[in-house]
């Protein structure tokens, strides 16, 4: 059902039902030797939220990944930084929230109610909007605000219950608008979740011609006494990472200034694939949720990382008890060709490059070693899964 207020601001309630299960490729076990990143206690650029509950950590560290050994011979290569975007400022920000506003850090917060906790989580889609506009693909952009904030709460092992959405444009474009809604719906079925509502505002002047924006609001649940939250984590556990469909919604303002620098647009062909540039990088992000919850259920699941900003160096050791860090088995999973082109167009030094992009892996589970190899057994054609490191005392 919609209902629309027609005023400068006009708020829209939708409905759907939720339904649809998704597709996953052929299961994957990989196991390689090992490259060893040292662990770090940093959040990620993107904003962690409040937490209410009583699982919040006493204590906020700030301690710094150590640099990593370079494989490449890039020098002078593009920075996200340069790009525009300070993940170090992002994190500073945190750091000054955190003495006013003590718990954050998770990446969904908690509120208890009963013997449950509901599981907020609140994202955009950054500047992948910039490409959506150029593309004029904006059938699947509502797929990623939707998985932005579902990936993020069933990090705590919740069930997405609802979801809203903000549109804001200059002037609304009902075509258009329709298109983006429509992937909310998608998202939304492909989580299980209900949209409830959204807001549409239009406000003259404030975006330009044909652009707008869009933020979402996710709100799951789970039992307390079925709360992933890391505590339980011990050297020895096996960290399995669940594969990415390319640059998901994180890191396209340096995407966006690679493919400035690179003298290629967006129809040109991505190199070593078969599709085009534009097509790779506006492939939706994927919805982890049902996959998630699925292996959650048989147990042995004891800590949970979506990768997004921060990319791999700052959000795997969130998940991570003090004293704990991991080793990361290089080769141990497949690179998706956009990340190739991506650091060698734009010379990028490998640690940037982690700290940035998901790499090709956008979700990882931190499981017992009996628990892992079932999971990875248990795939059997459902879904792709790779062995990429494991849990280690100390500094890695």
């Amino acid at each position: 059902m919609t209902n629309t207020v027609a005023a400068a601001n006009a708020e829209i309630s939708r409905y759907v039902a939720a339904s649809s299960r998704p597709i996953f490729d052929k299961s994957t076990i990989a196991t390689q030797p090992p490259l060893v990143i040292r662990p770090y206690r940093l959040f990620s650029q993107r904003f962690p939220l409040l937490s209410l509950s009583l699982l919040e950590r006493n204590s906020i560290s700030t301690s710094r990944l150590r640099s990593l050994p370079n494989d490449s011979d890039a020098s002078g290569g593009l920075t996200y930084k340069d790009a525009g975007v300070d993940i170090d400022a992002g994190s500073e920000l945190v750091r000054r929230i955190a003495k006013m506003a003590p718990g954050i850090g998770g990446f969904g917060g908690l509120y208890p109610l009963g013997d449950s906790f509901l599981v907020a989580g609140t994202d955009g889609v950054g500047t992948k909007l910039k490409l959506a506009f150029e593309t004029g693909i904006h059938e699947t952009i509502g797929i990623d605000l939707v998985a932005m904030s579902v990936n993020d709460i069933v990090t705590s092992g919740a069930k997405p219950l609802f979801f809203l959405d903000y549109f804001a444009t200059s002037h609304l474009d009902v075509d258009l608008a329709e298109k983006v809604i429509k992937g909310i719906v998608d998202g939304c079925q492909q989580s299980d979740c209900a949209l409830l509502g959204g807001e549409t505002a239009e406000m003259p002047d404030f975006y330009a011609k044909g652009e707008y924006d869009l933020s979402g609001f996710a709100v799951g649940i789970v039992k307390k006494d079925s709360v992933i939250d890391g505590k339980n984590i011990v050297a020895g556990d096996v960290l399995i990472g669940l594969p990415s469909s390319g640059v998901h919604s994180n890191g396209f303002s340096l995407v966006r200034r690679v493919l400035a620098h690179s003298g290629l647009s967006l129809k040109d062909q991505l190199p070593g694939a078969a599709v085009t540039l534009g097509e790779a990088l506006m492939a939706p992000t994927v919805i982890y949720v049902k996959q998630v919850l699925d292996i959650i259920g048989k147990g042995g699941v004891k800590g949970i990382a979506h990768i997004t900003g921060g990319g791999f160096t700052d959000n795997i050791p969130r998940v991570f008890p003090e004293g704990l860090g991991a080793v990361i088995y290089k080769d141990s999973w497949n690179v998706p060709a956009v990340f190739k082109w991506i650091q060698q167009a734009g010379k990028i030094e490998d640690a940037e490059m982690s700290r940035t992009f998901n790499m090709g892996i956008g979700m990882v589970l931190v499981a017992s070693k009996e628990a892992s190899q079932r999971i990875l057994e248990d795939a059997n054609g459902a879904y792709t899964a790779y062995r990429i490191g494991e849990v280690v005392n100390g500094e890695g």
